[in-house]
């Protein structure tokens, strides 16, 4: 696996470049980067769904420091479901991937204080290419421009889950429009959580993520599942 983690590229799509500051209600997004991990290890051919429960099928790191972490809690932990490993992994995630991304110089961390003693953290963006890649890719998929590869499919599975639309500067009928493309992008690829016994191993696992990943967000901003 190389390149930026899909969970590296969502929270850069979620964040103001300038502000530094969240765009979305937090709980989703570190639902969402917990999703993007599992989602980063199916693609992988490092887990998949097996009797209800994520497994790993192959124990070999993939690269990524995050992801690695994931599989290891994944192979010495008993097997849960991805609904269970969703939240189980959704804590400290985000401050370790703004950790990663600050050591990388692709954002900073200010660090402001706010009535005297109040730290508020903002992650304003330095270097703009990775990001830039990120919607350039979104952009072409959106557009048809390209055919998006599996990556970008997963991506643009992830966003339309989190209804992050706005996050790609659109708004009103575009962010519809763009909303209804991102949906067929997901439904194409095998992605949506409509999960066949006919399919790859790889889809049935990514798409119950992605189902789970749904569930919790509907239930976190206290919405019907």
């Amino acid at each position: 696996m190389t390149g930026v983690a899909l969970a590296e590229e969502l929270l850069l799509l979620a964040y103001d470049d300038t502000t530094g500051k969240a765009t979305m209600p937090r709980i989703s997004l570190d639902l969402g980067m917990a999703a993007a991990v599992l989602v980063e290890l199916a693609l992988a051919g490092r887990i998949a769904y097996a009797d209800g429960s994520l497994t790993v099928v192959d124990p070999t790191p993939t690269g990524e420091p995050v992801a690695d972490e994931v599989l290891g809690r994944l192979a010495a932990d008993t097997p849960h479901t991805p609904a269970s490993w969703v939240q189980r992994l959704r804590h400290g995630l985000r401050d370790r991937i703004l950790g990663d991304l600050c050591t990388q110089g692709v954002v900073r961390d200010v660090d402001e204080t706010e009535l005297g003693f109040i730290h508020v953290h903002r992650y304003p963006v330095v270097d703009r290419s990775v990001e830039a890649d990120t919607r350039q890719r979104l952009t072409e998929a959106l557009t048809g421009a390209a055919a998006p590869d599996e990556r970008t499919a997963a991506l643009a599975t992830l966003v339309v889950v989190l209804r992050m639309e706005t996050a790609l500067g659109m708004g009103g009928g575009e962010a519809a429009t763009a909303r209804q493309r991102l949906e067929e992008i997901a439904t194409g690829a095998g992605f949506s959580g409509q999960v066949s016994t006919d399919d790859s191993v790889v889809r049935p696992s990514v798409g119950l993520v992605v189902a789970a990943l749904a569930t919790a967000v509907d239930a976190a901003l206290g919405k019907r599942a």
